[in-house]
């Protein structure tokens, strides 16, 4: 008999969004930190990382909410990508 591997758990697992947002949000913590501890010489760029942490609160926090509403059964609330 042939098996069919069971993928489904590993594109669900994958295609969170969760994930990405904690760790695309890490990231810009580190460029931060590396900024930071650069000196004067990249000091322009220290708006921008700040952006990115405020852009990935900011995502997180609507996904959160998303995910709330989603599994309390709110109509409005979206559906899929691991919302559930």
């Amino acid at each position: 008999m042939n098996e069919t591997p069971n993928t489904t758990t590993v594109i669900d697992r994958l295609s969170a969004p969760a994930p990405a947002l904690v760790v695309g949000t890490l990231a810009w913590v580190v460029a931060t930190a590396v900024v930071l501890l650069s000196g004067d010489r990249w000091s322009g760029a220290l708006p921008i990382c700040y952006a990115g942490i405020g852009v990935g609160f900011l995502g997180y926090s609507l996904f959160w909410l998303q995910r709330r509403a989603a599994r309390r059964g709110r109509r409005g609330a979206q559906q899929g990508a691991g919302l559930l």
